[in-house]
């Protein structure tokens, strides 16, 4: 069933609405017959798929072959007027497409870029001159008087830049100016070559160049030549620029050429440019490709540049999403490490990782190791049988934490219901508690999720407004108040429910002691202690689990997000046999909750934990990281707190909202969030270094002195 709903964004924003690809296949430039089959091969290879995927609106055109192909051996005359026909035929179907289309050209050896541009200079030519980037490991500026070889395909450039034969050099449409021409990647040319462009003022920079100041910053040069006076540019893309090790299905491979993967990083910077008007991709032989991993980074390179843009992503998550998240003015792509990049290639540091779901690295590679190889053996097979991973977990997570039992779910929320419905049949079948008068406690502040009964304990008006009625049996008290909960406890008291610092609540930190006296009055009243460390487990705080910071060994665990290592969702309640063995065979349960997946990941976190002692590293650096928020004094900054890599900077409302503040860090780079519009929160990936922990609070301190200093004693708004 297809969604045909209008999607409503505005005309500025509607990059590229149209894609329309056209092939062209033709070999008429080449030394030798291979190109032309490419438009075939790419698009049996799924290059429409591939961008479709990505949510473009993109379709095949057509692909146009030659109507005369001159024999092998054909004189120079015959195959420079074959090539000048294609290339006119070519440039009047571009000019011919509808204004909205954007032409994705694919080839086919080089020459067709000489129809390719003069057509999208006539398609542009309304709104101004035509910039163009020419990505090629040569130069193309050969004429028929200076080949060497013969072969037309390395005379596009200079026919478009009007030198060379007329066939080639006559072809219809705005002639394109050479200060706003960009050649990026060449490493093989002859003399002539280099010294006709450089006559004519073309902007080269070469592989030396890429290699030395990295082919981001020389393709933001090269952005900056082609959009000097013009109305639109277009972008040339021959696959021989890229390194032949990585990609050698081409027609003349030249090693130590540009990373594919770094290109592609590059190529994300098109999708902000309104003014991109056209590309073209050329030179790859499928024949040499048989695995079709080259015809993959094709459509990863159109992808990279034609994929939709942050403006039309966050329009569509709009229009058909549910509005229960606010998110910030960000759309990522992909990350690494403790980094982010977004989908025009911008990078920005991870000061949140996910709640702390991420705490050892985005893509780290044991966990996508484990990931991958458990994937390719079983997934899946529900708990109606018994796999070979989630024994061996629950074995590693008893052992390590100290419990009888454990019982695997999938989310946080689903592990605090599992403690939920436990602590209360314990409280029935052990502690003798009458029949439906179980009670729990619960502290003010917390957050254990979204459910009705988890809401129902919430002291937070938005997480319960609309959603009563709620369970009964639950009671809230002060959070850090011990003497709170020895008042609250009744003879049908079952169980306390506390998370160790507060997360969600404002990075709340208790007294020192506080979680110490709770176990104590628990014991002495034959009351559950149960600990949510679903967001400060597994080394976040400075300590395995924040518990660990006073010595206590709740009764009941809750963990999640970490467990899972940034990848899937794994969660755990843990308690000892007393408690857990109130449960029998069809008391609770889960498809996905202990999947042979989610479990392979969860055993190389704890591989990765024990081997590493992640607690240690937080502890430190989230001292340095407090001291330097304290030490700075900001006026705006009302305290700052937390414990190992959860920290909470909370500020004075009446000089900068944290809502405004998170924004202001991620135009700076660093991603993270408020919580109660009132604390910034910052809780990186566990592997963060020592550099760039202080890099971020520079720009924190930075940031943050500026807004206040910005507008003095008046808040900035949202």
């Amino acid at each position: 069933m297809t969604h045909s709903a209008p999607l409503h964004v505005p005309s500025h924003a509607d990059l590229r609405a149209v894609v329309r690809i056209v092939g062209v296949a033709s070999a008429l430039g080449a030394p030798a017959p291979g190109p032309e089959a490419a438009p075939a091969a790419l698009e049996r290879n799924g290059l429409l798929q591939h961008l479709q995927g990505l949510g473009v609106a993109a379709s095949w055109q057509e692909t146009l072959v030659p109507l005369t192909v001159p024999p092998a051996g054909a004189p120079m005359r015959e195959r420079l007027d074959a090539v000048g026909e294609l290339a006119r035929r070519v440039a009047d179907h571009l000019t011919a497409l509808a204004p909205e289309v954007f032409p994705l050209v694919i080839g086919g050896d080089h020459a067709i870029g000489i129809g390719t541009w003069r057509g999208v200079a006539t398609r542009v030519a309304s709104r101004g001159a035509l910039g163009l980037i020419w990505i090629d490991a040569h130069l193309d500026s050969h004429t028929e008087l200076s080949t060497h070889s013969g072969n037309i395909h390395g005379m596009p450039l200079a026919a478009l830049l009007d030198e060379g034969d007329p066939a080639l050099t006559g072809i219809d449409g705005p002639r394109i100016d050479p200060a706003n021409v960009a050649v990026i990647g060449a490493r093989s040319w002859d003399p002539e070559e280099r010294e006709r462009l450089q006559r004519l003022g073309v902007q080269i920079f070469d592989m030396a160049e890429v290699r030395d100041r990295g082919i981001a910053a020389v393709f933001c040069d090269a952005l900056s030549v082609v959009r000097e006076r013009t109305g639109a540019f277009g972008v040339s893309i021959d696959l021989d620029a890229l390194d032949a090790s990585a990609f050698p299905a081409v027609i003349c491979p030249e090693s130590a050429g540009i990373a594919p993967e770094e290109l592609c990083d590059a190529l994300l910077a098109l999708r902000g440019c309104g003014d991109f008007a056209a590309m073209e991709i050329v030179e790859y032989l499928p024949d040499l490709d048989p695995g079709g991993t080259c015809a993959g980074w094709v459509a990863n390179i159109a992808g990279a540049a034609l994929g939709p843009s942050t403006y039309l992503l966050r329009a569509k998550e709009r229009e058909f999403g549910a509005h229960n998240y606010a998110p910030l003015p960000v759309v990522f792509r992909h990350g690494r490490g403790v980094w982010l990049w977004d989908v025009e290639g911008r990078r920005y540091l991870d000061m949140m990782s996910a709640y702390s779901a991420v705490s050892f690295g985005h893509a780290n590679p044991r966990l996508l190791r484990a990931l991958n190889d458990q994937a390719q053996r079983l997934a899946l097979t529900s708990r109606a049988f018994s796999n070979d991973r989630l024994p061996v977990l629950m074995e590693r997570l008893c052992g390590l934490l100290g419990y009888d039992r454990v019982l695997p779910v999938n989310t946080g929320l689903e592990a605090v219901e599992t403690a939920l419905k436990t602590a209360r049949k314990w409280g029935y079948k052990v502690k003798g508690i009458a029949p439906d008068q179980a009670e729990i406690i619960a502290c003010e502040g917390n957050f254990h999720g979204r459910s009705i009964t988890i809401v129902g304990m919430s002291s937070e008006e938005q997480y319960r407004d609309g959603f009563g009625p709620f369970p009964a049996g639950f009671k809230r008290i002060p959070y850090g108040d011990a003497d709170a909960l020895e008042a609250a406890i009744t003879p049908d008291t079952t169980a306390f429910l506390v998370e160790p610092i507060q997360g969600e609540g404002g990075i709340l930190v208790p007294p020192a002691g506080y979680l110490a006296r709770c176990a104590e009055i628990c014991r002495r009243h034959n009351v559950l202690l149960i600990a949510d460390e679903v967001q400060t487990g597994l080394g976040r705080t400075g300590r395995l689990l924040a518990c660990d910071h006073e010595g206590v060994h709740p009764d009941g665990l809750i963990l999640g997000k970490a467990l899972g290592g940034g990848l899937l969702p794994v969660s755990a309640f843990l308690a000892d046999a007393p408690v857990l063995d109130v449960l029998q065979p069809g008391d609770h349960g889960s498809t996905f909750g202990g999947n042979p997946l989610g479990a392979a990941v969860a055993l190389e976190v704890l591989a990765i934990l024990d081997e590493t002692r992640p607690w240690e590293h937080a502890t430190r650096l989230g001292e340095r990281l407090m001291a330097r928020f304290r030490d700075a004094r900001l006026p705006c900054v009302r305290e700052v707190r937390g414990r190992g890599l959860l920290v909470g900077i909370e500020l004075d409302p009446a000089q900068l909202r944290a809502t405004t503040a998170a924004e202001l860090l991620l135009a700076r780079g660093i991603a993270t969030k408020d919580t109660h519009n009132t604390v910034i929160r910052f809780a990186p990936p566990l592997i963060i270094t020592e550099a760039e922990l202080d890099a971020a609070a520079d720009v924190v301190l930075d940031t943050l002195a500026a807004a206040t200093t910005h507008r003095g004693q008046t808040p900035l708004q949202p």
